[in-house]
């Protein structure tokens, strides 16, 4: 799918040369260890690096750029994946081949170096005023995980079932941490991020693959690092499922039932827990859906996410908080039904489809393209969607009643509202 070059130790080039755009699409991925204060600082730092550099000074200057490059798009963003932080510079804009003119795509490259190699910085340091102003971004945007009450509980039961671990901690940071960010500690962190960090650079575009190599080994000179990437572990500490109520102002009552399973991401039984997860309650036809929310009407939303680099499957239901037990019942007879086997070739059928369409649909972009490759190729660096889909269609009804076996209950969250 992706022809992969080697730039530098810990540096890869990936190009995927194809003719189904009529854009280039670019993204550097910056891989580091996932921590708070780490965490706090590469969020901030992808808002000041997207907002200016030395070449564009102001931020309305490098709008003003880009638009003049036939609307090319940039922005940046940091997330997490499994014990990884990782921030992404991305950029696409249109071929060459579809101007009337030359050199845009050269052009992009020379803005994605501004932003990568010259930071927009005085005196070795960031304007004080933009990370000040990024800094009340992100605090900003942890904030509004409180506001939304779906997040939030969701938030908590990760929280509860795995303090101080990577499935709880936020790509964003803390507030404390974030708020404790300067300048001098800003430039400490890219100075970390640009020498230190294993990098991924994606390329997706009709592209001559040896001019684009030595074009970007020439321009991007990273330093060689050592690839400390590896899977993540999960020990699970079997004890008795235990339940957390809490209670602020609010009206429905928000349900997170917690499972953990052995079967993750990097395991060969992956995509069998991909479908099974997909016939409890990944899907509208799914069973959590259709008996719990359609015939019994005990929930206004309900669905199942799978998160397989922690080792945790989790229930999410908006409900009646009078109706949890209710509810958690009927939630722990769907997880029964599927270690029984009672599952229709109907409901395997359509969850195999609807897996299928969603990965065919990611790869109708060329970000989706990116971030999919990026993902799996942990597994396998030949990866295609072909690969999963059979893998997908493979699963039988005895499959999913083994992951199903797997699966083992560990908390009972409900956040509701306070009595009147």
């Amino acid at each position: 799918m992706f022809t992969k070059f080697e730039l530098q130790q810990g540096v890869h080039l990936y190009i995927r040369k194809t003719n189904q755009f009529k854009t280039i699409t670019m993204s550097f991925k910056w891989t580091s260890t996932l921590e708070e204060k780490q965490a706090a600082h590469r969020a901030v730092l992808s808002n000041v690096m997207q907002d200016s550099n030395a070449m564009y000074p102001k931020q309305s200057d490098l709008r003003k750029a880009m638009d003049e490059l036939y609307g090319s798009v940039f922005y940046m963003d940091a997330g997490k994946r499994g014990s990884a932080h990782i921030v992404s510079l991305n950029m696409e804009c249109v071929n060459d081949e579809y101007l009337s003119t030359t050199g845009l795509f050269d052009d992009v490259l020379e803005m994605v170096h501004a932003v990568i190699f010259k930071p927009n910085l005085s005196n070795g340091q960031f304007d004080e005023s933009i990370v000040n102003r990024e800094k009340r971004s992100v605090i900003e945007r942890i904030k509004s995980v409180y506001d939304d009450k779906t997040r939030y509980a969701q938030k908590r039961m990760l929280e509860i079932m795995r303090p101080n671990h990577p499935a709880s901690i936020s790509s964003s940071g803390t507030e404390q941490h974030v708020s404790q960010i300067t300048s001098a500690s800003l430039v400490e962190a890219y100075d970390k991020m640009i020498n230190e960090d294993v990098i991924d650079i994606y390329v997706v575009g009709d592209v001559d693959e040896q001019a684009l190599v030595e074009k970007i080994k020439n321009m991007f000179s990273f330093t060689a690092r050592e690839d400390v990437r590896k899977p993540f572990e999960v020990t699970i500490e079997e004890k008795e499922p235990q339940k957390v109520f809490e209670k602020q102002d609010m009206k429905q009552g928000k349900l997170q039932v917690g499972y953990h399973t052995p079967v993750l991401f990097h395991h060969d039984d992956y995509p069998k827990m991909q479908v099974t997860n997909g016939v409890l309650g990944g899907f509208a036809h799914s069973k959590l859906f259709m008996n719990v929310r359609e015939k019994e009407s005990m929930a206004y939303t309900i669905n199942s996410i799978y998160g397989a680099y922690y080792g945790i499957l989790y229930v999410m239901a908006g409900i009646d908080a009078n109706l949890e037990e209710k509810a958690v019942t009927m939630i722990e007879e769907q997880l029964a039904a599927l270690k029984k086997g009672d599952v229709t070739s109907l409901e395997l059928e359509q969850t195999v489809a609807l897996l299928s369409n969603s990965i065919r649909s990611a790869f109708d972009s060329a970000r989706g393209q990116i971030e999919v490759y990026d993902q799996y190729k942990q597994v396998d660096e030949h990866f295609t969607a072909d690969k999963l889909i059979q893998k997908w269609q493979a699963v039988t009804v005895q499959d999913i009643q083994d992951m199903a076996s797997n699966i083992q209950l560990e908390l009972i969250y409900l956040l509701s509202g306070r009595e009147a």
